[in-house]
């Protein structure tokens, strides 16, 4: 799980109701004049309720001196683009480079058909923002010759004038949740921009993966493209928890009550500190040049890594950021076996693709628990969970009670199908290493990094009795936490790397397919 190292930023996303147009306005002066970076109002033209944002924001533009402003995002099916194009550059020159295009494909269709819009499909509207992206750039290149012509299947251009430019490089960031919009968002996009409370755990990884495969195929580099995410939970763990883990560099806090952006300015500075400290630990403690070589090479480099192969099967393992938060390791990931990609013949079932699947959300799961571990260990540090209680706490997770000889996976899946099948005579490993010998050095490399996992997690607990001895010491803990991290994610990625494709061929147990 990825941090990109980008600047964190700060913003408010504002409700444009014009019961009183004028609160929205006041609430956007007091995001500036708190020192927030950015300010954002939803977009729903087919709202009665709600003043036009583009009209808001062009009024909010000329109340304000400092702070960003965008859409949040705009509705493009209500919005053509090449008027678009005009209209946020103009007012990008108006302000000196204070505006950036947060944009969507569209969702509420019976709305948006009653205002005159199209109707389209989710696959359509995604095709549709495509189009409008590409013309969008297109007028903002003024320094080209001659008018811009596009013949798309949505929208269609017949020598549009380029410009104006805008006076900055205005970000295009893209609210997206599902697979084909989130691959156009690292193939087009500038940003990423959903809001957590619709996200599902595992969504922000899976995203980012989906976005950064994308990126790169396109020729780009997955840290240009900025990861915005709406928040209402203004905690300051969660949110550098979400930078250093999940990539997110701007949040922006959903409401409409000045307490609350209050509070959220009021707390920027702590998560810049934060994540900034982070992050010098991980720039301290890198490998040499050499060693780091080796690390790259091992997880992004390896036979398995074959676009056409994780194309084919439609799903993709968890990458591994290569952020380290410990300062030891406990073993060598570049000494790890891997398995040879398969060939272009091999098809894949629905069902099998299923048994592949499982693997990622069984995974995802204990990372979710990992992050319950390191909010458990925060709380015992800031005193407001007792040491008894957080030893209790971890004990009752899926990853504790698990003595990893088989595997979480092995053990997490079988308690699901316990009925029909024995761990005994049909775990998982023994099918996979019967089904396919050449597996055999990568799940016995897999095996031996369970029994590391079970003593990595042992001794978390010792450490978590050892505080009881030395009251206020923290220090042996907290390794061992970030040496739990970093075993821990390596090996989840490193496993379905390796199982994810041979587990969608073979499944989980003899004949299954």
């Amino acid at each position: 799980m990825p941090d990109y190292g980008r600047e964190l930023s700060f913003g408010s996303f504002i409700t444009p109701a014009n019961a009183d147009p004028q609160r929205a306005v006041h609430l956007a002066q007091l995001s500036e004049q708190l020192g927030l970076d950015l300010v954002t109002f939803q977009d729903h033209p087919y709202q009665a309720g709600f003043s036009d944002t583009w009209t808001l924001i062009s009024y909010v533009a000329a109340r304000t001196e400092r702070i960003a402003i965008s859409g949040n995002v705009t509705n493009l099916p209500l919005r053509p683009p090449a008027v678009l194009a005009r209209s946020v550059a103009s007012l990008d020159l108006l302000t000196g480079g204070r505006i950036e295009l947060g944009i969507g494909a569209g969702g509420f269709w019976d709305a948006i058909e009653a205002m005159g819009g199209r109707r389209l499909q989710p696959g359509e509207s995604v095709a549709a923002l495509g189009e409008a992206i590409t013309i969008i750039r297109e007028l903002w290149d003024a320094d080209q010759r001659g008018g811009v012509r596009f013949d798309g299947h949505y929208y269609q251009l017949h020598g549009a004038k380029r410009g104006p430019a805008p006076a900055h490089p205005v970000g295009i960031w893209i609210g997206a949740y599902k697979p084909r919009i989130l691959r156009l968002t690292g193939r087009l996009g500038d940003g990423w921009l959903p809001s957590e409370p619709y996200l599902q755990p595992g969504d922000l990884t899976r995203g980012n993966t989906i976005i950064d495969d994308a990126a790169r195929t396109a020729g780009r580099e997955p840290s240009d493209i900025r990861r915005l995410l709406n928040v209402t939970d203004a905690d300051p763990d969660h949110l550098v928890e979400l930078a250093l883990t999940e990539g997110i560099d701007t949040f922006i806090v959903m409401g409409d009550d000045p307490a609350v952006l209050q509070h959220f300015a009021g707390i920027a500075p702590e998560v810049r500190e934060r994540v900034a400290a982070a992050r010098a630990v991980h720039t301290d403690t890198s490998p040499t040049d050499g060693a780091e070589a080796d690390l790259d090479h091992d997880q992004s480099v390896t036979p398995t890594d074959d676009g056409s192969e994780y194309d084919r099967l439609g799903i993709r393992p968890t990458a591994d950021s290569g952020a380290r938060l410990a300062q030891r390791t406990l073993w060598d990931e570049s000494a790890r076996p891997h398995r040879s990609a398969s060939g272009p013949d091999v098809t894949y079932t629905d069902r099998g693709r299923m048994a592949g699947q499982h693997l990622i959300d069984v995974h995802d799961h204990l990372r979710q628990e990992l992050e319950t571990v390191r909010d458990v260990i925060n709380q015992v540090r800031s005193g407001a969970l007792d040491i008894g209680r957080a030893r209790s706490v971890i004990n009752e997770l899926t990853m504790r009670q698990n003595d990893w000889t088989l595997g979480a996976y092995c053990a997490a899946y079988c308690r699901t199908v316990a009925e029909h099948h024995t761990l005994e005579d049909q775990a998982v490993f023994p099918n996979l290493r019967a089904a396919d010998h050449e597996l055999g050095a990568v799940l016995d490399r897999l095996t031996d990094e369970h029994h590391v996992i079970h003593e990595v997690l042992q001794d978390v607990d010792r450490r978590l009795v050892g505080v009881i001895e030395h009251p206020g010491d923290y220090t042996e803990l907290q390794e061992a936490v970030d040496l739990l991290t970093d075993t821990l994610l390596s090996h989840l990625a490193y496993e379905e790397r390796e199982l994810v494709e041979p587990l969608a061929r073979h499944g989980f147990y003899p004949g299954q397919l």
